[in-house]
């Protein structure tokens, strides 16, 4: 039997460019993409173009003691009566996040390929959706991987203002409940930062989600986990 490693072998992402793809080819085979997130690479391409591996420097990740909330928002959270599930819908949130138009952006990256393999990834118990309701219907969440004692957020939606932030404030009171160390946020983008995410050197995060993997991969959903904000 071919080892893991030897099967899907990655590139060092030490070694690698911060602002560009480290590798480029092979498949979304779910057992690829959890070995590329134990070395810190993550799939992420364009349709059409062949599939594009990244480890990017700096990295931005998310302690979940240092999310930064608004008076504004806080307001939010008091004033509407948000719900908030876990994995009760996962193809619903990751269709949500393929389309639903974003300023600036024509298209998504999140292809039918990336949903088939991540909703593979969810049903072995590595991907999570995150779910926001108001008056029952779903208007926000956000979805990613759990590995270690690290969550890998991936890609987040909004269908009326503040509900993916209502998923994000959802997503750190778990991980700091289940004491997870970060949640890896990948790029730099100045709305997390605002949120309390910091950028940090590459070989910073590699060290740090070697110290998470030491944990077991937790691999239960989380469908009996259901929040109220509207008490905050």
């Amino acid at each position: 039997m071919v080892a893991e490693e030897e099967r899907y072998r990655f590139p060092d992402p030490a070694l690698g460019p911060g602002n560009a793809p480290l590798a480029l080819g092979g498949d979304l085979d779910p057992e690829r993409i959890l070995a590329a997130y134990r070395r810190g690479i993550f799939p992420w391409y364009a349709p059409g173009d062949p599939i594009l591996w990244w480890s990017p420097d700096p990295r931005l990740i998310l302690e979940p003691h240092d999310l930064k909330l608004s008076r504004s928002f806080r307001r939010v959270l008091r004033n509407k009566a948000w719900k908030v599930h876990f994995d009760r819908c996962f193809n619903r949130v990751i269709e949500a996040c393929a389309t639903i138009p974003r300023a600036g952006q024509e298209g998504s990256w999140i292809t039918p390929e990336i949903r088939e393999a991540y909703g593979r990834l969810h049903r072995m118990g590595y991907a999570h959706s995150v779910e926001v309701y108001l008056e029952g219907e779903l208007v926000g969440g956000l979805y990613g991987l759990s590995l270690g004692r690290a969550f890998f957020g991936e890609s987040m939606f909004s269908r009326v203002p503040d509900a993916s932030k209502v998923a994000l404030k959802a997503l750190s009171d778990l991980s700091r409940k289940k004491g997870y160390h970060f949640i890896d946020c990948q790029v730099v983008t100045d709305h997390l930062v605002r949120m309390g995410a910091k950028a940090i050197r590459r070989e910073n995060f590699l060290r740090r989600l070697a110290e998470s993997l030491r944990h077991p991969d937790e691999r239960d959903l989380w469908i009996d986990i259901s929040w109220e904000y509207s008490d905050e």
